[in-house]
């Protein structure tokens, strides 16, 4: 990530600008400062302890490097950036509001719900988010919740798209449990012009807050690695459009993830005829440290969905 503000080349719309700030040297600064703690409470234990043998004496170093680099069971991630969630969000911020449907709570995101009827088509997936409190030592997310939504296979986004305005899918809330995981069944996203194929998300502090569509901690997206999306774009006619599209872009030339990706690239497994599963671990800063803006000059641009309006 780069710590130098820069800006969308559209700028049509206000919400879609961001601010930099990378806290991965502020995370290494902190385990580092942890490590040189338990270090040197081993040594004290040590110096109490002359008839400790060398061996015990080891094992106590491994097992104080160990705990600052696995807390609560995981590798501490870096924080996942503050990104835009672009012209089509549905949470109230640029026209409908889907936060405050009864309905939205649900793991199955595919089909429209409430007065809306309708099933969006494409390879079945799995979208698994693994959420950690940066705030306490990367502490399992429990109870955050996450409001999630992506394009459909034709690259438009419910609510909002040219013939989807009375359909709200690909669009659900989950709350993470115990151990900070929340899971959508989805369908894998399509890459429409001028952006990689990605996924949309914001995490809130509980579900009282997601539902009222205020207060989102932290505001992001998911990119998918390109092999996985050549795979099902090559395997389902329905993603036709997308094979050309991801032809035309790339990590580094994206309007979002053009400045650094570390944070928000997923794993992914699986085989289009059986399923695919996307797979991401996001580190949740405090609302206010959690910053990145848009990379501007050549590919800055917001993409161009099928019908012509720029999105992001």
């Amino acid at each position: 990530m780069t710590n130098s503000p820069r800006h969308h080349a559209d700028e049509v719309h206000e919400h879609d600008r961001g601010l930099s700030h990378d806290l991965k040297s502020m995370l290494s600064r902190r385990r580092a400062l942890f490590v040189f703690g338990a270090a040197g409470a081993t040594a004290l234990a040590a110096c109490s302890t002359a008839g400790s043998t060398a061996t015990s004496s080891s094992s106590s170093t491994e097992a104080a490097a160990s705990t600052a680099e696995t807390v609560s069971g995981g590798t501490c991630v870096a924080a996942a950036p503050q990104e835009t969630a672009g012209p089509y969000p549905g949470d109230g911020s640029n026209g409908p509001n889907v936060l405050v449907e009864s309905g939205i709570v649900r793991q199955d995101i595919r089909s429209s719900f409430g007065a809306y009827s309708g099933t969006a088509e494409g390879v079945a997936t799995t979208i698994e988010l693994n959420l950690q409190d940066l705030t306490k030592d990367c502490a399992a997310g429990e109870g955050m919740a996450v409001y999630l939504w992506h394009c459909d296979r034709d690259g438009e986004y419910s609510l909002y798209g040219q013939g989807i305005t009375e359909q709200n899918y690909l669009r659900g809330v989950q709350v993470a449990d115990s151990a900070g995981r929340v899971s959508f069944t989805s369908i894998f996203p399509a890459c429409y012009s001028g952006r990689w194929p990605h996924i949309h998300f914001e995490v809130f502090d509980s579900l009282e807050s997601a539902v009222a569509g205020e207060d989102a901690r932290l505001t992001s997206q998911i990119a998918v690695p390109q092999d996985a999306c050549t795979t099902v774009f090559t395997y389902d006619s329905g993603y036709a459009n997308s094979v050309g599209n991801l032809s035309k872009v790339s990590l580094d030339s994206d309007n979002v993830f053009g400045d650094g990706w570390d944070a928000e690239l997923a794993t992914v497994s699986g085989e289009p005829a059986t399923g695919m599963s996307i797979s991401i671990t996001i580190g949740v800063a405090e609302k206010s440290a959690n910053t990145q803006s848009a990379p501007s000059g050549p590919g800055g641009g917001g993409g161009q969905p099928p019908n012509g309006a720029p999105r992001r």
